[in-house]
């Protein structure tokens, strides 16, 4: 008898042997991936249970604390007043002064950002950061073309207007907010988050900026 058909029975009994490994090894593929996705979809309903509970506490935070404090008239006169100056500023001014406000946060004099952390304005912000007892960790208000009207602290930028906080808000017009992302913060060791909301003007009833608040999540949960 010739090796080939010697070779024959051998060959199909290995490749029938295989084909049994092979659809084991595909139930037990499967069955894995169902244990994954059984104990994947609790877990993903766990954490979207979580982001919902802390945008509600973010929310409430914000309502409680801040939709008053807002309509503070030396807050709102600040805010008409920058309006009436800035209203006329085309993108190109706006970019340039954006640009002086990052060079002079390295710089000795700093006439840009003493407009926005001086003056009546900037200390009530900051007395609000200082009566939260640590709750909030950034506060500042924009103008009608994001611009900063006045801030706590300095910020990295002069010019909002092209970011989520701003566009979310203001840009959406009276009584909105934007819930920006959790962040955590490995030198402080806390979880922060952005709320902003567009600032009304309670005479007019028209939207004249918007204000972002920075809030330490562990300390409202």
């Amino acid at each position: 008898m010739r090796p080939d058909f010697l070779c024959f029975p051998l060959m199909s009994r290995t490749r029938h042997a295989f084909m049994r490994l092979s659809f084991k090894g595909l139930l037990t593929l499967c069955a894995a991936v169902l244990l994954w996705i059984g104990g994947l979809l609790p877990a993903m309903a766990a954490e979207s249970g979580d982001k919902a509970r802390v945008e509600e506490a973010l929310r409430s935070y914000f309502e409680t604390e801040m939709a008053d404090f807002i309509k503070e008239p030396v807050l709102l006169v600040a805010l008409r007043e920058q309006n009436a100056r800035t209203a006329e500023l085309s993108e190109a001014e706006i970019l340039e002064l954006d640009q002086q406000w990052r060079e002079q946060l390295q710089q000795e004099e700093q006439p840009l950002l003493d407009t926005v952390l001086k003056g009546r304005p900037a200390e009530l912000l900051l007395g609000k950061v200082a009566m939260a007892g640590g709750e909030i960790s950034e506060l500042f208000l924009m103008d009608a073309r994001g611009l900063n009207v006045a801030s706590a602290t300095a910020t990295s930028d002069y010019w909002q207007g092209d970011e989520a906080k701003f566009k979310k808000s203001f840009g959406q017009g009276s009584d909105e907010m934007e819930i920006g992302g959790i962040e955590f913060d490995p030198s402080t060791g806390v979880s922060q988050a952005q709320v902003s909301a567009t600032i009304t003007d309670p005479t007019s009833g028209e939207p004249i900026g918007a204000v972002t608040v920075g809030l330490v999540v562990d300390l409202l949960l």
